[in-house]
């Protein structure tokens, strides 16, 4: 079997850009690892669990992939799994339908948080009995490596949610795989035991990769690379890659990192957090100078910025016709930045941010 053609290339991925043509060249952006992506991806976090929400991501999906976003970003835990069956079912209706091949898609996806399935449990008593159902019953899990009650970085674990999300997507490969929000661990372990489970996921992450059921992997935070490096969540870019190469070697697939970026949110790119070579540098900076992709997350902060903008931030991007526009241009225009993720579950939201 041909494994390349079950995940993004470099070659398809360069096809898919060029077949949009001048106007959308500068939508397209190049990986450090040489895949060609839209530098506005699809993001799936929102929603209700419902069959309605559903049918409108996978409409959005669907009309985003066809319209020049190669970019889709999802997560186990998302929506009880059904983001990720939403997702699939879009992704195989436009392969289906010969509108893309498998190989121009970069399908991102997430383990890390216990993921419910179709519909949330109805109290924590019934979230309790799920997990010890599911999980703990089948040794999936222990409960000693379970923090806040839904967390995990053991190695059994995130092999679960590999296969399970490879099932999800009805595809052999996820090209971008990440720890999700590995912070969380940080409010029960020290720091020295937050490393060794680090170490421990990144080798079974390594492990994935060379069977080809991901392709690189990373971590999506939500503080840690933001925060004061005294900060109980704190995470160092710069110690996340060493670790990396502790397990993989020189040729470690460590790379991708995703943090918040947006107008109301701009630690990332101007607050020096990390350090690189005993100086302090922005997270963003940080990431760039080790050769690692960055993902802005939460655009337009879950919504809260597509509207009411300033009017100073209104006249810095002139002849943007929408708030969202302006958040998002702010986002994706952040140097070192490969992509800003947007959730969109209408085709008219597609629309109007590819408007940019």
């Amino acid at each position: 079997m041909d494994t390349t053609k079950l995940r993004a290339t470099p070659e398809a991925t360069a096809r898919y850009a060029q077949r949009f043509g001048s106007p959308f060249e500068e939508l397209y952006r190049t990986t450090p690892f040489d895949l060609r992506v839209s530098s506005i991806g699809i993001g799936t976090y929102l929603g209700d669990s419902t069959d309605e929400d559903d049918d409108l991501y996978e409409s959005a999906i669907t009309h985003a992939i066809e319209h020049g976003i190669n970019l889709v970003d999802t997560a186990i835990n998302y929506r009880c799994q059904r983001s990720e069956r939403t997702a699939g079912s879009a992704i195989q209706r436009v392969i289906a339908g010969g509108a893309v091949s498998r190989d121009q898609l970069v399908v991102c996806s997430k383990g890390g948080y216990i993921p419910l399935d179709v519909t949330p449990p109805a109290s924590r008593e019934a979230y309790r009995d799920y997990v010890q159902r599911e999980f703990i019953d089948p040794e999936i899990l222990r409960p000693d490596e379970i923090v806040a009650g839904g967390h995990s970085l053991a190695p059994r674990f995130l092999r679960y949610c590999i296969a399970k999300s490879r099932q999800n997507l009805g595809l052999r490969t996820i090209d971008v795989y990440y720890l999700h929000n590995p912070e969380q661990q940080a409010a029960t372990l020290d720091h020295e035991d937050l490393k060794d489970r680090l170490r421990g996921a990144m080798a079974a992450l390594e492990e994935s990769a060379s069977r080809d059921e991901i392709g690189v992997y990373g971590c999506a935070t939500w503080d840690a690379f933001r925060v004061a490096p005294d900060a109980r969540d704190y995470l160092s870019i710069e110690e996340l890659v060493t670790l990396a190469h502790d397990v993989g070697g020189r040729d470690h697939r460590f790379r991708v990192v995703q943090m918040p970026i947006n107008l109301a949110m701009p630690e990332a790119v101007r607050v020096p957090t990390q350090s690189m070579g005993g100086k302090m540098v922005t997270a963003v900076e940080a990431a760039e100078a080790l050769g690692l992709m960055v993902v802005a997350s939460a655009s337009l902060m879950q919504g809260r910025l597509a509207s009411g903008l300033p009017t100073a931030v209104v006249e810095a991007f002139p002849g943007l016709q929408s708030d969202s526009q302006r958040a998002l241009a702010f986002a994706r225009g952040v140097p070192g930045v490969t992509s800003a993720l947007v959730g969109m579950k209408r085709r008219e939201h597609v629309s109007e941010n590819l408007g940019l």
